[in-house]
């Protein structure tokens, strides 16, 4: 038997795949990734070769390809990260949210309908806290049971496929489990996000672009604490169930750039002056949230899950990684992703 990692080239996917890999000899780990700009298969080079690893490029919405890995290799789990995911591409450009989060969700949905009776199998729908939109400063944490709220066009295309998940579950009888996990950091992650943004910048000295007054809280979540999460939820979460994934870090934007310049500063030297002073404050995007926070009493108690890194030691440690990855991240940041930087934050 085996199990599907979608979208298993990105950043989250590519630190799971590597924990069931090594954790798992006895089921062999399928990826399915389109590749788009942010899938990586440098991201999965320490596995090749390995016998209980496959890797297949391609479109979730492509029901022949996902039909025949599921003959083939025997699908009896789904690890559904597949997704476009960051909110200001979203604001560019909708389509392709709603084409690879909700009609790709749909669409494996079905393939997973046509080859499992009810009960059979584990879907596991991998979800943002984003969904439940915006918190007030003195509000509490979000819970399952948080009303959505969805503001911007990803959250929009991700409440939608959480809720196609659920119907599939109490129509159809497919054996689904959702997780809504806050901000993840770590090793591999893109360099659109804010950590990998403000240390390609900071190393360069180019301004790092702070929206709005940067008081936009986050709730953090170190990547391997979040895997072990999937791992647990996936093995032992109650099918229908959703399951909140937060790391109990909740910073400002503002303080996290001030944390990895002087990260930064302190590793390398602050040079001719302090990295802070690259802090450049420009125009707020529509639509911005204000506060995450996520409650994850649920899986705590049910599961007995808790991040096991401390954030400070986490952060350090992706600094520290993403310095010695200097040629992953020229990699990234060259070609389509600096147009895209270019046209995002030019003349804000």
């Amino acid at each position: 038997m085996s199990w599907l990692v979608t979208g298993g080239a990105g950043f989250i996917g590519s630190n799971l795949v590597q924990l069931l890999v090594n954790r798992y000899p006895e089921k062999r780990i399928v990826v399915l990734d389109a590749l788009t700009y942010a899938g990586n298969l440098e991201n999965l080079a320490s596995l090749e070769g390995r016998e209980n690893f496959r890797f297949v490029r391609g479109d979730i919405r492509d029901r022949a390809l996902v039909g025949k890995l599921f003959d083939e290799h025997a699908i009896d789990g789904v690890y559904h990260l597949a997704a476009e995911s960051h909110v200001d591409r979203s604001i560019m450009d909708s389509g392709a949210f709603i084409g690879t989060n909700v009609e790709g969700t749909w669409s494996l949905l079905e393939i997973a309908r046509q080859r499992w009776k009810p009960g059979e199998g584990r879907f596991l729908h991998v979800s943002t806290d984003e969904v439940y939109g915006s918190l007030g400063p003195d509000d509490p944490a979000f819970t399952e049971t948080t009303p959505y709220a969805p503001n911007s066009p990803y959250s929009a295309s991700k409440a939608a496929s959480d809720h196609l998940v659920r119907a599939w579950f109490h129509t159809y009888g497919i054996n689904v489990v959702t997780t809504n996990c806050s901000n993840n950091f770590g090793p591999w992650q893109f360099p659109e996000k804010l950590i990998p943004v403000v240390i390609c910048n900071a190393l360069a000295g180019k301004p790092l672009p702070v929206y709005g007054d940067g008081m936009n809280v986050r709730d953090w979540l170190f990547v391997e604490d979040h895997c072990e999460a999937l791992d647990l939820v996936f093995r032992e979460g109650r099918a229908g169930e959703v399951y909140n994934i937060g790391g109990g870090n909740e910073v400002p934007n503002l303080r996290i750039i001030e944390k990895v310049c002087d990260l930064i500063d302190g590793i390398c030297g602050p040079g001719a002056s302090p990295r802070r002073e690259l802090i450049t404050f420009v125009k707020d995007r529509p639509g911005h949230d204000r506060r995450y926070a996520i409650d994850f009493t649920k899986v705590s108690a049910e599961l007995g899950w808790a991040p096991a890194h401390q954030f400070d030691d986490a952060l350090r440690s992706t600094v520290e990684w993403y310095l010695r990855h200097d040629k992953w991240l020229h990699s990234c940041r060259s070609g389509a992703y600096l147009e895209y930087y270019e046209k995002n934050y030019t003349g804000r």
